[in-house]
Parts: C-alpha cells; sequence; structure tokens
C-alpha cells in the first residue's frame, strides 16, 4: 500500500479511478500499546457495535485527582479513511472504491455515481438555511469537486473535523489529536477560565475554550475561516459560526455532540449527529500527507455522500 494517503476526493469520486492509494485509518496506522490492554480489557462485540459500547460504558467513569472526568486516552470511533477500499485483481488497476464495492471485484458497480442531493430548506442531518442562501448552497453542492477546499487536503474545519483520536489533558489545557483523511491535526484548548483571545485572525481549527460541566467537557470555538463547509453539498459558513462541542465521559465511552451557530445564514442552529468513542489500546502514529492526484482525472462533477 502507498505512503501516500488518498485525498477527500475519495469523498467525491467523479466517474474517474482515483489514482492514489489509502494510508492506514486512525486504528489502522496505529500500533498497539501494550501497556493499556490490562487496564482495558477487550469489551464483548464487534468493534464498534452497540455490544461493545453497552460494555465499555458500564465501567466506571474514571476521575482525576481533582473530581474532572479523566479524558485522557486515544479514542476510536471508526473515523478516517476505513470506509475507502483498495481494489484487488487484474482489472482493478489500483483504483480504489467507496461505495457498491463488488466483494472481489476491480471497483464500484458500473452505475456511475449520482451527484449528492440538492438541499430543499433542508434535510434531516443537514443544515437549515434561510431561503436566500438556497440558491447559494445549490450551486455550491453541484461544484463541489471544485469549490470544497477539504477536497484539496485543507483542513477539515469544526466541526467538520469531528471527535478527535486522541486527547491529552492535564489541569489547565486538553490537546486534542488528530488522524484525519487529510493528515494530522492538533487542537490546543485552555480549561482554566480564561476567555477568547480578541487578538488571533480566523484559521481553519479555530480558537478554542474549554470548561466542565460535571463529566462533560464543553469546547467553544470561534475565529473560524469561512473556507471551509459545515458538512458535504455546500455547506458553507460565515465567520461569525461558533461552535459548541460536548464530550461526555461515561465509562470507557464518549459521548460527542457538537452544534454550530451562524445566524447570518442559518435559519436555526445545526446539531450534528451524535457519535460514540470508546476507548482504544492502539496508540498513534505519524499519518502519512495528504497528496492531491485525482483532480485531474475528473471526468464530470457527480460525487457521492460522506459516510464519515
Amino acid at each position: 500500500m502507498s505512503t501516500h494517503r488518498a485525498s477527500r476526493l475519495g469523498l467525491a469520486v467523479a466517474g474517474a479511478l482515483l489514482l492514489a492509494a489509502c494510508g492506514s485509518a486512525p486504528g489502522g496506522s496505529a500500533s498497539p500499546a501494550p501497556a493499556t490492554s490490562a487496564q482495558h480489557p477487550p469489551a464483548l462485540g464487534e468493534r464498534g457495535s452497540a455490544e461493545q459500547l453497552k460494555a465499555l460504558a458500564a465501567r466506571p467513569t474514571p476521575h482525576l485527582s481533582d473530581g474532572r472526568p479523566d479524558l485522557n486516552a486515544t479514542w476510536d470511533h471508526l473515523g478516517g479513511i476505513e470506509f475507502i477500499r483498495v481494489q484487488k485483481g487484474p482489472a482493478a488497476e489500483g483504483s480504489v472504491c467507496v461505495f457498491g464495492c463488488e466483494p472481489g471485484g476491480p471497483g464500484a458497480s458500473a452505475a456511475r455515481p449520482a451527484a449528492g442531493p440538492a438541499p430543499a430548506s433542508y434535510e434531516p442531518g443537514f443544515p437549515e438555511y434561510k431561503p436566500e442562501f438556497l440558491a447559494r448552497v445549490k450551486d455550491l453542492n453541484e461544484r463541489q469537486v471544485q469549490t470544497d477546499t477539504l477536497l484539496q487536503c485543507a483542513p477539515p474545519g469544526v466541526p467538520r473535523i469531528g471527535p478527535p483520536a486522541k486527547i491529552i489533558q492535564n489541569a489547565r489545557e486538553v490537546v486534542f489529536l488528530y488522524d484525519d483523511v487529510n493528515g494530522a491535526f492538533f487542537r490546543i484548548i485552555p480549561t482554566d477560565g480564561r476567555e477568547h483571545r480578541p487578538d488571533v485572525p480566523p484559521t481553519y481549527l479555530g480558537e478554542a475554550v474549554g470548561r466542565y460541566e460535571g463529566d462533560t467537557l464543553v469546547v467553544v470555538t470561534r475565529n473560524l475561516t469561512d473556507d471551509t463547509w459545515l458538512t458535504d453539498n455546500g455547506a458553507f459558513h460565515t465567520r461569525d459560526l461558533v461552535v459548541t462541542e460536548r464530550f461526555t465521559r461515561v465509562g470507557d465511552t464518549i459521548q460527542y455532540a457538537a452544534t454550530a451557530e451562524d445566524p447570518a445564514v442559518l435559519a436555526k442552529p445545526y446539531a450534528m449527529t451524535p457519535t460514540s468513542l470508546w476507548v482504544s489500546d492502539r496508540e498513534l502514529e505519524e499519518p502519512a500527507r495528504c497528496e492531491d492526484r485525482d483532480l485531474s482525472h475528473m471526468v464530470d462533477g457527480s460525487f457521492h455522500g460522506n459516510p464519515r
């Protein structure tokens, strides 16, 4: 397998072969951490199954000496590029498949993937925009392959990047480490009561502060560049975007939820689908870099949805 990570055009396959092979995903790129297996014995059930999550959530919730929930761990949530499958066989020619993969076959089914759905006023799981901005969303959706900077190896932004793969925590701050499809990213979130800094320019992952509410870490992020989207299909935002993430430790799991507020363009706050993280005994390694090798091979602008 190539040492280069497939670009996010793996999320926008447009009737053409992806020539980049995939790097390994979180959990795939990680090496076992032998010291933690005794502390976190494996739970019953398939990885990420309801049975496994129920068993992990039933364990005691650990706390630090100051009473805060202990979030220090590597966290699994089936993220990364595990949905991209490298195809094998003489007819595959080094291609990869995302949806409709034929077992042992050369790739997806013969039918060309349809473009993502044009958003109506809103759809379940999609941000609800004010009526005057629907035409812009539709235009960006139809031109996602050309306009989505994430597909050009840029950082995904918040909340699109989702929960971290590792959390490092002390009395003053928490650090989020990401093993993302587009590469390795980090966020440093103060938790010592300080306010947002007024002197920082907008960035892809913004400027965040955190606070604790019982067993929940609440992270509020501002100063986000408007180069990123909230999710696929043209879900743009302004620089006034404010994202609130909640990390609630329950046993050896974290319940993750994120809400985006951008009243200039959104009719109401956008709540992402909540997800569960669970303690992993695998440690992170430096991922391969994201390298775009796809745009020159695009045949049309059709693309599939984001399975993440």
